[in-house]
């Protein structure tokens, strides 16, 4: 398959270049098409073409933007099956995964922006004054690979529901799911020139679309050095900057629950998505004094799972998305190994060199302290670290001993031990005895985590201009 063309002002234009990018099945190392990337020029076309739209379609009503966000989720629904097998095939996703949460995401983030938007106060009197609510203009996507759908959803639906107009820029490693949602947005009636969407990369794509002076906002998803890149770019035209960054999100284990039930459910906290989710669970702290029996239960549950082809509806973790993240985690497990850490499962010595595919196995450390490279770096796979603790207040010491601050988990039958460790834990969320993530909850993080939020009513607020009217109360009344 070849995606040669970009969705700009309401069309599908030819890119009319000749720098393309191999799109490859993970599971298999082979190319299954190309994808056209754009550079400057077309950025510029596309926000030209959103800069033109916003001074309508700001003043489209409440009533008019949820019938868009409905048709969006009528139009999406009926290609659900058409979203589960682009996911599974671009980026490795097993397909019952796929099928049960990466295209779900994009029902479920539509859903919950459709429900705050019909909740959401646009004008708010107050004595003397009023806050009018406005979109913040044009606004710059820049999604990833790992959770491919969710991340264009997320933003795309609350900067519809504001009032903005937008250029997306997919990740070039999962253009297909990309090429679906605009193919929705197409036959949605979506007003020209409101959704736009070039292929790129982040030197040809991402960087002009940061530094663009007629782009209001960046809303950015990816790793924490990719984020400061654009953080920079963005800087002198003093535009807005929304972003969800990396993650080293600690589970803590208290010494009162049921380890047999409690462990295996932390490691697919790290598992699941094959380790690459940013609010994974990957540093795993628990009490000293039971360390070594967790190690097991944890080698035991790593060890189960079933990994192969992403097309079995039987298989629970599939290959790493792309070759570069694949070269990466296998380059931080032979630097642990180096460094004489010994994984208790999987590990470097357990990688295959001749199996196609970008297969990383489940893979547990134990014994950890936060100054080793597997409990610091975010791997971004299928890599388990298990850190001891003898006390609690040791326990959220090495929780927040880091520079992100996404995701944290708590295990505590004592709900005053759960709730102390979720009050002194510096992160976004925090997740109670497996507690899981809720639409319309707002989600990010703290420190290196990013700033903003996505998600629900919060992340219709991210899109949003605030201004302060005053008035006499003779001009109120009137």
């Amino acid at each position: 398959m070849q995606l040669d063309h970009f969705y700009i002002d309401g069309h599908w234009q030819a890119a009319q270049t000749d720098h393309v990018h191999d799109i490859l099945n993970p599971a298999t190392g082979l190319t299954i098409g190309t994808v056209a990337l754009g550079d400057e020029q077309h950025v510029d076309a596309a926000v030209t073409a959103a800069k033109q739209a916003f001074p309508s379609f700001a003043k489209t009503s409440i009533a008019e933007r949820l019938e868009l966000l409905h048709r969006l989720l009528d139009i999406y629904r009926s290609r659900y099956d058409d979203f589960v097998m682009a996911i599974t095939q671009e980026m490795g996703a097993p397909v019952t995964l796929s099928r049960e949460a990466q295209a779900y995401c994009g029902i479920e983030h539509l859903e919950a922006t459709i429900k705050a938007l019909e909740g959401f106060q646009f004008v708010q009197p107050f004595e003397g004054y009023a806050l009018h609510h406005e979109p913040v203009g044009v606004c710059g996507l820049i999604t990833p690979w790992n959770w491919p759908v969710n991340q264009i959803v997320c933003k795309v639906a609350p900067a519809i529901a504001a009032g903005c107009t937008m250029v997306l820029k997919p990740s070039e490693f999962a253009p297909l799911s990309a090429q679906l949602f605009a193919e929705v947005v197409a036959a949605s009636g979506l007003p020209s020139g409101v959704f736009n969407m070039v292929y790129g990369d982040g030197v040809g794509v991402g960087a002009p679309l940061a530094s663009h002076p007629d782009v209001d906002m960046i809303s950015f998803t990816g790793s924490t050095a990719a984020g400061v890149a654009v953080a920079q770019g963005a800087a002198p035209t003093v535009k807005r900057v929304s972003q969800e960054l990396g993650g080293k999100s600690p589970i803590l284990v208290a010494d009162d629950v049921d380890l047999e039930n409690v462990i295996p459910e932390c490691v697919s906290l790290c598992m699941d998505n094959s380790g690459q989710s940013c609010n994974a669970g990957t540093r795993l702290i628990v009490p000293a004094h039971q360390h070594d029996r967790i190690v097991g239960l944890a080698r035991a549950a790593a060890e189960s799972y079933i990994v192969g082809d992403p097309l079995d509806d039987d298989t629970q973790l599939g290959p790493l998305a792309n070759v570069r993240q694949f070269e990466k985690v296998r380059a931080l497990l032979a630097q642990a190994k180096q460094e004489g850490l010994e994984a208790v499962t999987g590990g470097i010595d357990a990688m295959s060199n001749d199996k196609a595919g970008y297969f990383v196995p489940p893979t547990v450390f134990g014994s950890l302290t936060n100054d080793q490279l597997i409990a610091r770096e975010e791997v971004f796979g299928p890599v388990l670290a298990i850190l001891p603790y003898a006390s609690h207040e040791e326990a959220i010491k090495i929780a927040n001993e880091t520079p992100y601050g996404l995701s944290a988990y708590v295990y505590a039958k004592n709900p005053d031990i759960a709730a102390s460790w979720a009050s002194d834990v510096r992160a976004g969320m925090v997740h109670i005895n497996g507690a899981p993530l809720s639409p319309n909850a707002p989600f990010g993080g703290y420190k290196q985590s990013g700033n903003g939020r996505e998600w629900g009513h919060y992340g219709l607020h991210e899109f949003i201009e605030v201004k302060a009217v005053m008035a006499t109360n003779d001009e109120s009344e009137a």
